[in-house]
């Protein structure tokens, strides 16, 4: 019989147990052996659980078992994680995890340790929740160069920008909502800032371009400053404002940023609505391809928790192709190097002046328009533009005007 433990017994974590038990028949056929969960580690109590009797409170009753071959993470955070995991792995344990802030900051450490150690490291629950990304990317499309990435990937900004467009709600609106269905937490600063989507392309940057991307190395934005204003002239220009994750293969470097972007109506990507998740691949022989589902959620995450778990139990020896370098912040390019599209939206007492010295940097503009529009308001979209020197304009047109909006329109 095959033994495994869980690591932390939170929202992923009894959702990983609940699973398993639901489904142990048919697990254990596709397996081919039985298996069962010997431990539960988890600081707290649950002496009303059916599972009382494995609940443990020290960690290396599971390192130093010999019988533990597969153990799952669902505590998050870095630490005690990190210094768990590392250990499980140089003592001969798979591990599983849905902890993307770890795989994200240590993922290419530790994915070398578990080929050291002839064991493996998996972690398919750290992006898209039940949405199968990791696999495909290195199994399924292995096949392929993978050129670009770009996803909506959290759920709770793609619930709040949802309610703004569809039914003009403020952001401060629309994330309360949020906080009282449960889809942001109380502090949501991870989601609504970037940290969350930032984390995930990281992971699949790494993935799909072989070298560590690192959170630190990738220019990152939220939605906080979106108004109701912006959601209204894009709608203008035919699309939706979106938070987007994108990574993009450059020669020997690559491109990677999370910011707010409008993304047009002809992009699979711009209907993707409330918390659901969409991750375009796009690779030199297939072409475009989409995942989506939900993208988070208790038993969606705890199913991808448990499918590594089924397969970290069926392997007996490294998976050769889950592995990427480690690499600095060179790595990735600087932002103000690349090019792209951006709106702006200001405030000006002249706006024939304003035009003029728009025309005059960035050529010929888009004008947008909306209902009620502001006499003293202009937008519009630029042609591509390189972002170090967009910065300087912008610098110089804010002399003359307040930029209310300032969000970048992406081709996906």
């Amino acid at each position: 019989m095959i033994k495994i433990a869980v690591m932390g017994y939170g929202v992923v974590g009894s959702g990983t147990v609940e699973v398993f038990y639901k489904n142990l028949d048919n697990i254990e056929k596709k397996i081919g052996d039985k298996i069962d969960i010997k431990y539960i580690l988890d600081l707290r109590d649950f002496s009303d659980s059916p599972y009382k009797d494995k609940f443990i409170k020290d960690f290396n009753i599971i390192l130093n078992d010999p019988e533990i071959s597969v153990v799952a993470e669902v505590i998050g955070g870095l630490n005690p994680a990190y210094q768990y995991v590392k250990s499980l792995l140089e003592k001969g344990k798979s591990v599983v995890t849905s902890n993307k802030e770890l795989v994200a900051e240590k993922g290419a450490e530790l994915i070398k340790t578990a080929r050291e150690k002839n064991v493996n490291f998996f972690f398919e629950a750290s992006v898209g929740g039940g949405i199968p990304i990791i696999r495909p990317l290195h199994h399924c499309l292995s096949a392929n160069e993978i050129n670009e990435i770009a996803g909506i990937l959290n759920g709770t900004t793609n619930y709040i920008l949802t309610k703004m467009i569809d039914e003009g709600e403020s952001f401060e609106a629309a994330l309360t909502q949020a906080q009282k269905l449960g889809y942001a937490e109380r502090d949501p600063s991870a989601d609504v800032e970037g940290a969350d989507a930032c984390r995930k392309i990281c992971i699949l940057a790494s993935l799909a371009f072989g070298k560590h991307v690192y959170p630190s190395s990738v220019h990152t934005e939220g939605i906080t400053g979106i108004a109701a204003e912006d959601i209204q002239y894009c709608k203008d220009f035919g699309g939706a404002v979106k938070l987007i994750g994108w990574a993009s293969r450059k020669g020997n470097n690559a491109a990677v940023m999370v910011c707010p972007a409008f993304i047009a109506a002809s992009s699979q990507l711009s209907s993707v609505n409330d918390v659901f998740n969409a991750i375009l691949v796009r690779g030199d022989a297939t072409g475009d391809v989409i995942f989506y589902g939900k993208g988070a959620g208790k038993l969606p995450t705890a199913s991808a928790v448990v499918s590594d778990i089924i397969m970290a139990a069926k392997m007996d020896s490294n998976s050769k192709s889950l592995y990427w370098n480690d690499s600095d912040k060179s790595f990735v390019l600087d932002r103000k190097s690349l090019e792209n599209k951006f709106y702006l939206r200001l405030i000006c007492k002249d706006k024939n002046e304003i035009l003029g010295a728009a025309e005059k940097m960035w050529g010929k503009v888009k004008i947008l328009h909306r209902d009620n529009e502001n006499e003293n308001e202009i937008a519009f979209i630029t042609d591509k533009v390189n972002e170090g020197r967009f910065d300087e304009d912008c610098a110089v047109i804010a002399e003359k005007a307040q930029i209310k909006g300032k969000i970048r329109v992406l081709d996906y």
